[in-house]
This record gives C-alpha cells, sequence and structure tokens, in this order.
C-alpha cells in the first residue's frame, strides 16, 4: 500500500501538465484579445489609383466622418437606362473598394449609380478599424450620396445598401439610423460571435471579442426590403447564418442561393445571378 508521500509524488507529474496546459489556454486567450482587431481586419495596404484609372467614368469623392477623417470613394454613374437609384457598397473585412470595381461597372451597366467606399484604415485611408468606426464611416457615405448624381442627389430612400459579409454588419447597422429603400446582404452572419465561434470553437469567443456587430437583431427593427445572398459552399461565413439572416428579416424579398458557391466565388463579386437580384430590388421599391 502507497503512502501519502509516494501518493503525493505520483500527483505532482500531473498536477504540473494541468498548471502548464492551463498556462498555454491563458497566454493564447490573452493573445486572441489583444489581436482580435488584426484577425477581424484585413485592409490592403497601399493607396488606391484614382477612380478614372480603373472605371470609365468613376470619379473621386472624398468622405468626411463626424469624427474628423477624410476617406478616400468612387462614385461610379448609371450608365445607359439610369434607373433613378444609386447602389450604397459596404466592403468585407479584406481588400479595398478596387476589388468591388467590377460589381460597380456591372451595376452602373444595369442602371444604377454605385458609391464604392473604404473604411478607415483601408485603401490608404488614417485611422483604426472599428465596429463604431466604420459605422461612422457608411454614414459620411450615405450624407455623400445626397450631394451626388443628378439634382439633388441621392437620399437613402433612393438608394440601396449592398453589404458584402462584413459589410452587412455595417449597412445593417446604418439602415436604423437613415432608412434606405432597401438592403441587399450579400453573405451576411447573425452576428460577429457565431462566426468566430465556428473558426475557434475551442476559445470563449462571446466573452473574447470586443466589436458585436449583430446582424440579426438589426434587421428585425428594418421596415425596409431586403434580399439576402450566399453561397452553399461558403466556409467563412456557414451559410446557415445567412440562412437565420434571412428568416428574422420580417420584410424580406428574396433569398438566394447560390449552390456550391464559396465566400469570394466570381458568383458572388459581381456575378449575374448577385446583379440581377439587386436589379429586382431597385425595380420593387421605385
Amino acid at each position: 500500500m502507497a503512502s501519502g508521500t509516494e501518493k503525493r509524488g505520483c500527483l505532482r507529474p500531473a498536477l504540473g501538465f494541468t498548471c502548464a496546459a492551463v498556462a498555454v489556454i491563458l497566454v493564447y486567450v490573452g493573445l486572441m484579445w489583444g489581436l482580435q482587431r488584426s484577425l477581424i481586419y484585413l485592409p490592403s495596404s497601399g493607396d488606391v489609383p484614382p477612380a478614372a484609372e480603373v472605371i470609365d467614368g468613376a470619379r473621386d469623392v472624398t468622405l468626411t466622418t463626424e469624427d474628423g477623417l477624410e476617406l478616400g470613394a468612387w462614385f461610379v454613374p448609371a450608365r445607359e437606362t439610369d434607373r433613378g437609384m444609386a447602389v450604397l457598397v459596404a466592403n468585407g473585412n479584406a481588400g479595398n473598394r478596387q476589388v468591388r470595381a467590377p460589381l460597380a461597372e456591372a451595376l452602373a451597366e444595369a442602371g444604377l449609380s454605385v458609391l464604392l467606399f473604404d473604411y478607415r484604415g483601408y485603401g490608404g485611408n488614417p485611422g483604426r478599424p472599428s465596429e463604431s468606426g466604420l459605422a461612422l464611416d457608411a454614414d459620411a457615405a450615405a450624407a455623400a450620396l445626397k450631394g451626388l448624381g443628378p439634382e439633388e442627389g441621392y437620399a437613402p430612400e433612393d438608394t440601396l445598401y449592398f453589404g458584402e459579409s462584413l459589410g452587412a454588419a455595417v449597412v445593417t447597422s446604418l439602415a436604423q439610423e437613415r432608412p434606405p429603400a432597401g438592403l441587399v446582404l450579400r453573405s451576411p452572419f447573425t452576428e460577429l460571435a457565431d462566426v468566430g465561434r465556428h473558426h475557434y470553437p475551442f476559445l470563449p469567443v462571446r466573452t473574447l471579442l470586443a466589436e458585436r456587430y449583430p446582424v440579426t437583431d438589426s434587421v428585425r427593427g428594418i421596415e425596409a426590403p431586403i434580399t439576402v445572398v450566399y453561397g452553399t459552399g461558403d466556409t467563412i461565413v456557414p451559410p446557415d447564418l445567412s440562412r437565420e439572416v434571412a428568416a428574422a428579416s420580417p420584410h424580406l424579398f428574396e433569398e438566394i442561393v447560390v449552390d456550391g458557391a464559396g465566400h469570394n466565388h466570381p458568383a458572388l463579386l459581381s456575378g449575374p445571378e448577385l446583379t440581377a437580384a439587386v436589379v429586382r430590388l431597385a425595380d420593387h421599391v421605385r
């Protein structure tokens, strides 16, 4: 029979292993807390070229945010038959407005004017991105549209908000302050913590996250019609989350499901199915 001293000796290695494991987990959690914004926001470095070098007929616009930042944007006027509406495009968490140029061109060809803009910290803009900061950036973009286009420009009731992934969270927040004619939410998530739990199931993501982006809570209070577009092959924002957003929308106009499309599949970037969905919503609200 082992003595008490022997038992304590047997327990020391196990206790040491447990303490080491806990220490590793705490360090990892601490790193995730400190670096979370660098994991959420992935801006492309460097400046963006002038609008006219990328899109024929486009022009550069400067947005001024409530907290005094000047942000770069491009205005692309409608071509051919002008439907008399604008589309404000809120980007996802990566790249810059140049990546969204094909979408703007496709929508302009369909008769819709488009405003592409970059958030703070993106596309050579000053500042650092955050949930509250992106809300100010989108508000500045909507305000700028009033001075763009023909005659008196585009008021929110003459504008569709198009949000891509993280941008869907940005425009649903904006819609509560400046109600638009309609919204197109491309690959939306329910809230950021749900995406985090999908990618980091072993971490207390909801507790760690400083950024919330509560999309489903926002859409429940939006009176404008909403179109939700997503792909079944999305491994970044699980399609189940986009389905939940559609189900939570009290005024859902369309739910467009692109079979097999991943998060950055061409069909979801500027494909004809996506463009047609935006045009249908524009025609519906006119």
